[in-house]
């Protein structure tokens, strides 16, 4: 019998392996990951602030710049208030006042005309719009059986992607029949999200069981933040993610002052920048694949080197193309580490403790949009860009160290499959009996840094930047 007959043609194939990508995850999955790509593909302001700003406002780069980091302190804020809301309220009536908050604080902007409060209404909706991130991590990791999770992340990464890309190609094409309708837009297609969660989504929070080894009728041991704060271990993968979110960050804030420095334009700054977001979209899914059942460990510590390495080839490039094989070699890193990292998160995290665990975790983002920007053009103005370029390679192996000391004496190393189930969480998530509603009524952000490197920047440049993919 011929090898034709015999083995699946290369589009049989391909349905194959795409069932397998999709098959298996629960139905409340899906709509959560339906309203994740609706609240991206509407993704409009952040993406334009800063142009929005300085071109249809006229305000400077130094004021477009004070109310980036604004939008950031409010995501900074509400990071830790969210994931405290998602374990005391739930995850459902958190995701619903932070996106209702965000479409109503949205539209609000879009009027706003004194620069005071243009800066506090930005700093609101930074934090509206962060504080439904540990709810949508929690409910995730609530829904998903744990062999399942790093494959659930890694698909709503890629929702996250494939909306940015769509948003920011309309979102130019939408201004310019005036920037009003991108904030009407943007809040409209957020009120859809919450129509998703109201309709869809039950609570998913966990009922409190005792721990094995109690009494039947004992409540689980309280989690607060000064627990998450003391746990050692979780908060040393809080710090190694902050590194590389550190480097990320620089993607959108010191390359297109170092290319603008190099001579390049803005146009060959948004080719490069093109490059990750039709990498991750391409190949997110399929890595994911490859990636499930491997070690995390030996994930984590490829993915920091990739991402650190691929930075510092930035000083190498002298060409377009150059710049292109950099980002793709730190894109590759973020592919690996997203997924893998989330499921580490879980896993740390203790089943009532969720919230709080995933708002530590957005924090870390929320830091690194605000520093970054300021760390970025103070190398750069005091040392140059290779400085900056080659301190991001040493970065990237200090977070290899890092996870590969932390990660060694972690139990269950068979595969990343294993990162995503938590040592407190042995029941299935098929089996977790949701909060009744009435017992639940008694966390690319890249934005920030976007808006303040345009101090340092042209405008045209950052409109290129994308908000967190902490998600």
């Amino acid at each position: 019998m011929s090898a034709s007959t015999t083995s699946p043609s290369g589009p049989a194939r391909l349905r194959r392996a795409a069932r397998e990508s999709v098959s298996g995850l629960p139905r409340q999955f899906w709509w959560l990951w339906t309203s994740t790509l609706i609240n991206r593909l509407g993704a409009f302001v952040a993406t334009f602030l800063a142009l929005y700003l300085t071109v249809e406002r006229g305000h400077s780069a130094s004021y477009a710049g004070l109310v980036g980091a604004l939008y950031g302190l409010g995501g900074v804020i509400s990071s830790v208030g969210a994931g405290v809301l998602t374990d005391r309220l739930g995850r459902r009536p958190t995701m619903l006042i932070a996106q209702l908050s965000t479409a109503a604080s949205v539209a609000l902007l879009g009027f706003m005309e004194s620069p005071v409060a243009i800066a506090a209404v930005a700093g609101v909706v930074g934090m509206a719009t962060n504080a439904s991130r540990p709810a949508v991590q929690a409910m995730m990791a609530d829904i998903v059986a744990p062999e399942d999770r790093v494959r659930a992340f890694s698909l709503n990464y890629w929702a996250i992607n494939l909306g940015f890309a769509v948003s920011s190609t309309a979102a130019g094409l939408i201004a310019q029949h005036g920037y009003l309708v991108l904030f009407l837009g943007e809040a409209t297609l957020v009120l859809g999200c919450a129509l998703i969660v109201f309709w869809k989504l039950p609570e998913s929070r966990p009922t409190a069981s005792a721990p094995a080894g109690q009494d039947a009728g004992a409540a689980p041991a309280p989690v607060s933040m000064l627990t998450v704060l003391r746990d050692g271990r979780f908060m040393t993968v809080v710090g190694l993610n902050l590194l590389l979110a550190l480097l990320f960050q620089q993607a959108y804030v010191s390359m297109p002052v170092s290319m603008g420095q190099d001579g390049f334009s803005s146009a060959d700054f948004g080719l490069v920048i093109a490059v990750n977001g039709v990498l991750v979209v391409l190949l997110q899914i399929p890595v994911t694949r490859f990636i499930e059942h491997r070690s995390p460990a030996m994930l984590l510590i490829c993915s920091a080197l990739l991402t650190g390495y691929g930075f510092g080839l930035t000083a190498l490039a002298g060409s377009v193309a150059m710049y292109a094989v950099a980002v793709a070699v730190w894109t590759l890193g973020e592919i690996i580490n997203s997924p893998t990292q989330m499921g580490l998160v879980v896993r740390l995290s203790p089943l009532h403790g969720r919230g709080r665990y995933q708002g530590m975790y957005s924090l870390s983002w929320s830091i690194a949009s605000l520093a970054a920007p300021l760390l970025g053009g103070t190398v750069i103005d005091h040392y140059g860009a290779d400085a900056l370029w080659t301190g991001c390679a040493v970065i990237g192996t200090v977070a290899a160290l890092g996870y590969g000391l932390l990660l060694r004496s972690l139990p269950g190393q068979a595969g990343a499959g294993a990162v995503a189930g938590s040592p407190t969480d042995t029941t299935p998530a098929s089996a977790m009996a949701p909060v009744p509603e009435d017992a639940t009524s008694g966390p690319a952000a890249r934005v920030a840094a976007a808006a303040t490197a345009t101090a340092t920047a042209t405008v045209s440049a950052q409109a290129s930047a994308r908000p967190s993919k902490a998600e």
